[in-house]
């Protein structure tokens, strides 16, 4: 990947809408060599898709929530239950304490009371949970362009 391709996927974070010719013209290439640079990122599995980026509340999502799972049993099967359940935004396995963290969407803190009693404890192997509610987002939707550009270090001499 060189730097024609950062530029491409920082532009594409930005606005993934744009067209090839707004997306070529912005970094200095014309259309086809950018179109065909495109499908190589995609091919390479580095572009893995295209999203609108919605925000919950204004859809009546209004609880916002990370839970913490315990799970050392039945790993496999709590994965394939994760993937079934919409309500689930986001499951990440993680170091410490627990096994995972799962980010969910709620209409209000009932329905997240309902998705705590009656849908995550009965997730395969669930021993136990702990929940925080998100009560303010600061900040939704980092680039992974930026993160990767400021972990870049020089090499050394």
């Amino acid at each position: 990947m060189d730097r024609i391709d950062r530029e491409i996927l920082s532009a594409l974070e930005l606005d993934g809408r744009q067209s090839y010719a707004a997306l070529a013209d912005s970094i200095g290439l014309s259309k086809t060599p950018c179109w065909n640079r495109v499908q190589a990122l995609e091919e390479a599995g580095i572009i893995t898709g295209y999203r609108a980026d919605i925000d919950p509340a204004r859809i009546n999502l209004g609880v916002m929530a990370y839970i913490q799972v315990i799970d050392s049993t039945h790993r496999e099967a709590f994965e394939q239950a994760v993937l079934a359940t919409p309500a689930i935004l986001e499951c990440h396995t993680i170091a410490g304490e627990g096994d995972y963290v799962l980010r969910v969407a709620c209409r209000d803190v009932d329905d997240l009371d309902h998705l705590l009693r009656f849908d995550i404890v009965i997730l395969p192997g669930v021993q136990r949970s702990s929940t925080m509610v998100c009560l303010k987002t600061i900040k939704r939707g980092g680039r992974v362009t930026q993160a990767a550009l400021s972990r870049t270090r020089p090499s050394p001499v």
